[in-house]
């Protein structure tokens, strides 16, 4: 008892406990699982551990080889052994006090209910017994009628199997009249086999007969109803199920539920066909794109005073009496709509079915997704026709926002298409139209944009026509050039091109607003990648914006194309005009006009774009060309004059100069309003330093000592060659001039290169004629009075000088009496006239 209560305590909470504990399991021999060890047995009578322990010999052995001392410790150490051992076994016995009543408990109660058991199962032993014996006695009993009892059995089953066939024909009637079809399909198809296995019997066979024919005439109301399809969608598709398992073809199923359904959409397109072919009032808008651009911002700022006037609806097209909004709700509020109806419909009854038993093996879904497929997008295929043509028929671009907001409902509600019919090419073509509207849209704008540009340069050339007499406070399109009459005003350019460029820069912004509706982020397609990124890359900023920028700048150029010696019909004005147009648009128009587009449509350039510097040397390229055309053609109006007056005129018997003729003082006039025409549009530009006496030489250039030293010698018969030696030896040291050199832009350039132009024609002109003496002078006079005034004009006054000098010595040599006049003759004349 000792020994088990010492090995119960196995979890000791200490050190002294557990040494404790191995104390006793030592002394009881027991491990540390509390089974005893089996120890070699000590025969030693001296161990007192050993079970042959004898005290006699143990305390002789300690008397002879102790002394007194060792022998009172070793009494005291077993003495302190013996009092620890007892402590710790009375502890022992403590803590497991309440574990020794527990059990004593526990036994007890286990003997009670043990008894309390062996009661029920006595009991119950007792009633196995009785009902074993009954048992055996109904066995006894029944032992000579169950075989009989057995077969009468199967004889009343197939009474009622019998009874079921005979009575079926009539049942079935019954159901037929009932309309419970389920139930009339049901009960044939549990007798379907045992008809057809003895059908070789006449009265089976009758019966057969009878239930086929009376299914028949069931088939044919079920098809019937079928065809109808008046019958809500649980109905018909119980329908479906019974005529599949009245082994209906499930093909042609398909075919009769698409068929009835297209009759139904074909409605629905013929609707919206009728609606397109609606003829046109007479009195209804005929809208082009040009006229909603222009009419725009004059249309919003009228203000509705007559309301009593009839007028058109601004947002129909020239083609419909309906919006494209109400259009395309109709579309898609009546075919769209019974689209994804028959969609629904025709998955549940053949796609999304349970296939069970025999129609599991005939792969239905498969041949019903095929068929619907190519019946969807058949009608697809009509009414995205109908829809790409009523969008054809919006012309009109005053108002976007109908447009933007029907194709966005139509994008939207064929989404409900994609969710139906996974896999379907209908949303694909969907979206291919609406991205074609949008890129048809750009091309109207674009049209639009370049009508305007070019109607509005048609009034400006109206405007450059008409000349006033006044300067008013008026806005651009009544600033008017005037022209070369003295009592016209001076040209109003500034304003006019102010207004010119303004009118096309506001006419841009306003398109690029009304195509921005394309992105507005209620709209479901702007934010898809397949839209978005293109459009406003290659749709609005190149297609549109580019495209206007290098009209422009073509249409410009082709101002420098036309032929004849006057420069074709333009006005010189307007080629200043455009030229400092495609200046201003290369400076800063341009940029500003990208920067703006690029900000407002988020533009992001996956594909490659036309770059800023590009067409700003695409402007800068039409300028030049304007510019120089400009030049050249007023260079060659004065030349006109000079060779005129020149080939007119007979220069042998001329009388003798008294005044500077008057296309001298004309070229002079001339001269000046194209300096102050010029000067209205571009800078004053850079001249070379005047000599001191510039103002003198205009007086003095043909001095005495000068023409004595050019034309002495030609005039002694002597030498007839010194001449022409020291014309050559002069042009050799002169520097070569460029007549029809690129001009910059500024006055100081464009004058000289038009002076240029004027007496190079005017040195050509006479050194095609002869000179008679008083011709000879004429020319001195006139040459002396163009010195006095087209000096100030050019960039270096030595051009001037050496053209003229080259004129006065052309004439010189083609004299026949080279009598120069005097040079304060000259200049008297040249001070009077």
């Amino acid at each position: 008892m000792d020994s088990d209560q010492g090995t119960g305590a196995t979890t000791p909470e200490s050190d002294r406990k557990r040494r404790v504990h191995g104390m006793l399991k030592l002394y009881y021999g027991l491990n540390d699982e509390g089974k005893a060890v089996e120890l070699a047995e000590s025969l030693d009578p001296c161990d007192i551990n050993g079970p042959h322990f004898d005290p006699e010999v143990y305390l002789n052995k300690l008397r002879k080889e102790c002394s007194l001392g060792d022998l009172m410790d070793q009494e005291s150490c077993m003495v302190k052994q013996i009092r620890s051992l007892d402590s710790d076994m009375q502890t022992l016995v403590y803590e497991n006090y309440n574990k020794f009543i527990s059990a004593t408990d526990t036994i007890r109660k286990m003997k009670n209910d043990f008894k309390k058991m062996e009661d029920e199962m006595d009991c119950l032993s007792a009633n196995m017994a009785a009902i074993t014996e009954f048992s055996a006695n109904i066995s006894g009993t029944l032992q000579d009628q169950h075989a009989q009892i057995t077969k009468l059995s199967g004889v009343h089953t197939l009474l009622r199997k019998l009874q079921f066939l005979f009575e079926l024909p009539a049942r079935l009637n019954k159901c037929l009249e009932l309309q419970a079809y389920a139930q009339a399909v049901s009960s044939h198809r549990r007798a379907r086999c045992v008809l057809q296995q003895y059908s070789h019997m006449p009265s089976f066979r009758g019966i057969q007969d009878d239930c086929s024919a009376i299914m028949e005439q069931l088939a044919q109301q079920l098809r019937q109803k079928f065809r109808d399809g008046g019958s809500n969608a649980k109905d018909l598709s119980e329908c479906v199920e019974l005529l599949l398992q009245l082994d209906e073809p499930a093909e042609e199923l398909c075919d009769k539920f698409l068929s009835h359904a297209q009759s139904r959409l074909e409605a629905d397109l013929q609707g919206l066909e009728a609606e397109l072919r609606e003829p046109v009032s007479p009195s209804g808008p005929t809208t082009d794109t040009y006229t909603g651009v222009k009419k725009a911002a004059s249309t919003a700022a009228r203000s509705p005073t007559n309301d009593s006037t009839p007028s058109t609806n601004p947002f129909l097209s020239a083609g419909s009496k309906t919006d494209i909004l109400e259009f395309i709700d109709r579309g898609c509020n009546e075919f769209v709509s019974n689209l994804c109806l028959v969609i629904a419909s025709y998955q549940e009854l053949f796609i999304n079915r349970p296939q069970e038993g025999e129609l599991a093996s005939k792969n239905i879904p498969e041949m019903a997704s095929g068929k619907l497929h190519t019946f969807v997008d058949a009608l697809a295929v009509r009414y995205f026709s109908l829809v790409e043509r009523r969008i054809q028929e919006e012309k009109g671009v005053g108002d976007n926002s109908l447009l933007v907001r029907a194709l966005d409902r139509f994008h939207r509600r064929l989404q409900a298409v994609t969710k139906l019919l996974p896999g379907s090419s209908v949303p694909s073509q969907g979206t291919q139209i609406v991205v074609q509207a949008a890129r048809e849209r750009i091309k109207q704008y674009l049209s639009a944009l370049q009508s305007f540009y070019l109607d509005s340069l048609t009034d400006v050339r109206q405007a450059l026509a008409a000349p006033r007499l006044s300067v008013g406070g008026g806005t651009g399109s009544g600033g008017l050039l005037g022209g070369t009459s003295g009592k016209d005003a001076p040209p109003n350019l500034p304003e006019l091109l102010a207004s010119f460029s303004a009118s096309i820069l506001n006419q841009i912004k306003s398109v690029l607003a009304s195509v921005h509706l394309f992105t507005a982020k209620d709209i479901t397609f702007s934010n898809k990648p397949y839209f978005k990124g293109e459009f406003c890359s290659q749709g609005v900023r190149e297609s549109l914006v580019v495209s206007f920028i290098k009209f422009v700048c073509q249409s410009s150029r082709q101002f420098c194309e036309s032929t004849g010696d006057r420069g074709g019909s333009t006005p010189p004005a307007l080629l200043l005009l455009l030229s400092r147009l495609c200046l201003d648009y290369e400076t800063s128009t341009i940029s500003y006009i990208l920067t703006l587009t690029d900000e407002q449509f988020l533009v992001q350039h996956h594909s490659p774009v036309t770059a800023v510097t590009a067409l700003c040397a695409e402007a800068n390229e039409a300028a030049q060309k304007l510019l120089n055309h400009y030049v050249k053609v007023q260079g060659l109006i004065i030349s006109q004059m000079l060779r005129k007056s020149v080939e007119t005129r007979d220069w042998v018997n001329t009388i003798e100069p008294r005044n500077v003729r008057a296309v001298m003082k004309r070229v002079v006039e001339d001269t000046t309003s194209i300096d102050v025409q010029v000067g209205l549009l571009y800078e004053e530009g850079v001249r070379k330093a005047h000599s001191s006496d510039s103002s003198k030489r205009t007086f003095s250039v043909y001095s005495s000592s000068r023409q004595q030293v050019r034309y002495a010698p030609s005039y002694t018969p002597s030498a007839p060659m010194d001449t022409n030696l020291l014309s050559n030896i002069h042009k050799l040291f002169s520097e070569r001039i460029d007549i029809f050199s690129p001009v910059e832009f500024n006055k100081v350039s464009v004058l000289t290169g038009i002076i240029k132009i004027s007496l190079k024609t005017f040195l050509e002109c006479v050194r095609l004629r002869t000179f008679g003496r008083y011709g000879l002078q004429q020319i001195q006079v006139d040459c002396h009075y163009l010195q006095m005034y087209l000096w100030r004009f050019v960039s270096d006054e030595n051009l001037v000088h050496f053209l003229l000098d080259e004129i006065v010595g052309s004439a010189a040599h083609r004299c026949l009496d080279p009598s120069p006049m005097e040079q304060s003759v000259i200049e008297v004349i040249c001070e009077r006239g």
